[in-house]
Parts: C-alpha cells; sequence; structure tokens
C-alpha cells in the first residue's frame, strides 16, 4: 500500500499484536474473533509493510482486545 502514513499504520499494527499476546491470543484465535483470515491478521501485524482496516473491522478488533479505538492509536 502506497501512503504517506506508512509509519502510522505499522504503529496500528504493532499496537494491534501488543494487546493480542496481552490477551493470549494467536494469530488464529484472533482472526475467529474478528471474522478474518490469519493472513490478515498477519498483515496488520507486519512490522514492514502499511496495510489497513475498514471501520467496522477497527471497531471488532477494538472490541475483541477490550481497549477503546484511540488505544490502538497512542503512540
Amino acid at each position: 500500500m502506497e501512503t504517506q502514513y506508512r509509519e502510522q499504520y505499522i504503529r496500528f499494527g504493532l499496537k494491534v499484536q501488543y494487546y493480542r499476546k496481552l490477551r493470549g491470543l494467536t494469530q488464529e484465535a484472533f482472526a475467529d474473533k474478528i471474522g478474518k483470515s490469519w493472513s490478515f491478521v498477519a498483515k496488520v501485524e507486519s512490522p514492514t509493510r502499511a496495510f489497513g482496516v475498514s471501520m467496522e473491522t477497527l471497531f471488532k478488533i477494538a472490541e475483541v482486545l477490550e481497549v477503546p479505538v484511540s488505544k490502538l492509536f497512542e503512540e
């Protein structure tokens, strides 16, 4: 994905990974809970590529991780 916000996408993905691991979820288990594939989760969490998600998916991710959406964007 070509974007001027590459670093923000990557930081978001790393936050998702942090909270997922904090909850003790594998990528596969987390993917099931958000209704996506494990490869989707791997793309979101990748530290080397920017990968965006829809607002619907963003809200589902926050719900499953039990954090406010804002936590996923904190620096």
